[in-house]
């Protein structure tokens, strides 16, 4: 028993020692940048110019192996009992996958081959790999394929799209019955003939966009009986029965036929697909389109997308009689009369999203007292006289309003008086330069305002707004794109919008902005200056006034040096976008980054730092944009040696480094450059408690800064699952052994009796 409990205790205490904010160092490629994400050993060797995988220098315990965009053309088996999870290999001069190539990655799940010069794959590749669920192949010039394709059973998700594809065999699924979603889509397949997808039974996602699709044969969909999504867009299937083609599918929900060469819908076309909530035909020509013969049996239609058919029977008044359950109606990109939106939209009394974009309307329909819950309304892009504005007043529901692009030059004061739950406006793209007292004062549920390129001079002022009152509400409010001419003193916005918290001023042409610019505004926790020129941190002065911070959006500016005492004054700052700068490789670099990863335990604050969620998401190409900087020398190639080690710094396996080109990754920069930490830099470690002991560069250890429960890390919650299964062990442990002394006592006592 006490055996047992040092053993359970021992490999808790090492759990702890591995989750409480130290996890271990495990190896890593001197061209590489290797950390953890969450709880996982994360090896990022992307755009490192590399040939070869570093097999000798990769940690047989790597979860997420990241080897995108280099040149590496063969991939030798990899060291015995490697325990990688995800494989990327995206973007390299792959032409083969081969089975010794991934032989004994036993505990392999996704792989990423995408976009490399692939033309054959071993069909049995990947048996080791009896895991294997994600496989993706896209943009890779794939020979035909005679056969089956590959052969991995546990397969659920296969991207084959953009392949070359010309003919899919009847045996091609064979080896992949268990697929859940499939991406066929721009391969130059023209038909998809009977029995291709009769292995797939399990099939709930089929994507063929863009396949150059003349014809779907009759049964081609006959075995897909599960199949939920449809996805056909960008095709030309003018030659396809469509009512025997869809009347297997009947569990399907959504389809979209977005651009795909129709020109004339039978009247039967959906008849068998009852459960449709989403129908998308938007960009056909569907001029002759009889809506209620076609669509109008659809009783349980969600979503009807019918934007860019150039529509030209007059919408008659029966035309969605029987789909009055329809909520989001887009009918954007069509020629349309007020006057015959008046009558066919008066069933739809339980519209929730209505789109009239770019309908050619000069004047609205007076029929919006009858769309009692209304809430999203666009009407953007049209010749709008300000006249008819006032139209929109009975509208009280109204929670997203967008008339951006509209032509208006004018807003009366009153022209929002009545939509007290507005939460949403969208202005944009209209010359509104001069802004009428009162126009959004009556909006005191406001939530966001966009008046982006609206040709603004100056910002908002108070008599927009109802004096002495707060909008509590409005926390959003969009700038961007007009040539703001700021004043060199005093506060940017009003007192009425003390409440805001995102602010985006991007690509207002400014160089500075006054100390003062946020006196009324100190809440701001989402500041974008992108798109701007600001060239130095004496530039942003005016950071002293956000004691709330959280995100600076700073992305292509001219700032070549930035200092964390920029940002002292900001102690809540989570998310720092610098990407796009011309920053100079020097020791302010590694002073930035030794602030986000040591004093804010979050190297994650420095966006393009490291690798995140989204580039290691299956189904999207990971392309990365990364933190880099410049070597101030015009010499290529140089030669760095590194004489020193720093403390928390991994150490070069080869400490003379040849560099091809003057430009680095910081990751790479603060490893390779030898700056000093600073002395005032503290680590800090959360543990499982929801505390933060803090440790300084010389050892000392202060405790504890009390956070709440909401903000523990992965790592703090698997120490504490770890902590309760220990003590959990234990206590079972413990009632066995009660348990058998009380029966060895109660023999024992029949033995003296007897």
């Amino acid at each position: 028993m006490k055996l047992t409990a040092s053993i359970l205790l021992t490999t808790f205490l090492s759990h702890v020692w591995s989750f409480n904010g130290e996890l271990a160092e495990l190896e890593c490629p001197d061209d590489c940048d290797c950390h953890y994400f969450r709880v996982n050993w994360v090896t990022d060797c992307s755009d490192s110019n590399l040939t070869r995988i570093p097999y000798n220098e990769l940690s047989p315990n790597v979860y997420v192996l990241d080897l995108n965009d280099n040149f590496i053309k063969e991939v030798e088996p990899f060291p015995p009992d490697f325990k990688v999870r995800r494989l990327q290999l995206s973007a390299n001069l792959m032409s083969e996958l081969k089975k010794e190539s991934f032989a004994g990655l036993n505990y392999l799940i996704d792989t990423d081959f995408s976009y490399n010069q692939i033309r054959r794959v071993d069909i049995d590749a990947f048996d080791d790999s009896a895991g294997l669920i994600n496989l993706e192949l896209q943009g890779n010039p794939l020979d035909d394929v005679e056969g089956p394709f590959v052969a991995v059973k546990s397969l659920l998700y296969l991207d084959i799209s953009n392949c070359s594809l010309k003919r899919l065999n009847d045996r091609f699924f064979e080896n992949v019955t268990h697929l859940a979603t499939l991406d066929l889509s721009d391969n130059p397949l023209f038909v998809i003939n009977n029995n291709v997808f009769d292995p797939l039974s399990s099939l709930e996602t089929l994507k063929m966009n863009n396949c150059n699709l003349t014809r779907i044969a009759d049964n081609a969909f006959s075995a897909l009986r599960n199949l939920k999504n449809l996805e056909l867009s960008g095709n030309n299937l003018y030659e396809t029965n469509w009512g025997v083609v869809l009347e297997n599918l009947i569990l399907l929900e959504y389809i979209d036929l977005r651009g795909s060469g129709l020109t004339h819908l039978p009247d039967g076309m959906f008849d068998n697909n009852q459960y449709l909530r989403v129908l998308i035909l938007a960009e056909n020509n569907l001029a002759g389109l009889n809506i209620q013969q076609t669509i109008g049996k659809l009783q349980n239609l969600d979503t009807l997308d019918l934007s860019d058919c150039n529509l030209t029977l007059p919408l008659s008044e029966d035309a969605f009689a029987n789909a009055t359950k329809i909520r989001n109606l887009y009918l954007s990109g069509n020629k349309l009369f007020a006057s015959d939106l008046l009558l066919a939209l008066s069933p739809l009394t339980n519209l929730h999203k209505l789109s009239l974009s770019n309908c050619g309307l000069s004047h609205l329909p007076d029929t919006f007292d009858k769309f009692k819950s209304l809430q999203e309304l666009d009407i953007s892009h049209n010749p709008l006289n300000d006249a008819f504005v006032k139209l929109l007043a009975p509208l009280e529901t109204l929670e997203y309003l967008n008339m951006g692009y509209s032509n208006l030059s004018h807003l009366a004061p009153d022209s929002f008086s009545k939509m007290t739950n507005m939460r949403r406006l969208i202005l944009s793209g209209n010359d509104i330069n001069n802004l009428e007292a009162g126009l959004f004062g009556n909006l005191t549920h406001l939530e966001s305002l966009e008046l982006n390129f609206c040709g603004l001079r100056r910002p908002l002022n108070a008599t927009l707004f109802f004096n002495n009152f707060t909008y509590t509400d409005l926390t959003e409010l969009q700038l961007a794109g007009n040539p703001l001419r700021v004043s060199k003193t005093g506060p940017l916005l009003p007192k009425q919008l003390s409440r805001l918290q995102t602010l985006d001023l991007s690509n207002c042409n400014l160089t500075f902005l006054p100390p003062e610019a946020f006196y009324h505004t100190r809440n701001i926790t989402n500041l974008i200056l992108s798109g701007n020129h600001f060239t130095s941190p004496n530039d942003l002065k005016f950071l002293e006034l956000l004691p709330m911070l959280e995100i600076l959006d700073l992305r292509y500016n001219n700032l070549t040096t930035f200092s964390p005492k920029e940002l002292t004054l900001n102690p809540n700052v989570e998310k720092l976008k610098l990407i796009g700068n011309p920053w100079r490789c020097d020791c302010s670099v590694a002073n930035l980054w030794d602030w986000a990863n040591l004093e804010k335990g979050n190297l994650g604050i420095l966006e393009g730092s490291t690798l995140t969620q989204e580039h290691v998401s299956v189904g999207k190409t990971k392309r990365k944009k990364l933190l880099i900087c410049n070597y101030d020398t015009g010499t290529q190639p140089f030669t760095i040696v590194m004489n020193k080690t720093v403390p928390g710094r991994r150490p070069f396996l080869n400490p003379q480094r040849t560099l091809t080109a003057t430009n680095r990754t910081w990751a790479k920069y603060v490893r390779e450059s030898g700056c000093e930490q600073q002395p005032s830099l503290k680590r800090v470690v959360r543990s499982a408690d929801g505390y933060v002991s803090v440790i300084s560069e010389d050892g000392i250890k202060m405790r504890y800064a009390k956070h709440g429960p909401n903000t523990w890390s992965a790592a703090a919650i698997n120490a504490a699952v770890v902590y309760v299964t220990l003590m959990a062990i234990i206590g079972v442990a413990f009632l066995l052994t009660k348990k058998r002394r009380a029966a060895v006592r109660m023999v024992v006592t029949a033995d003296k009796r007897n």
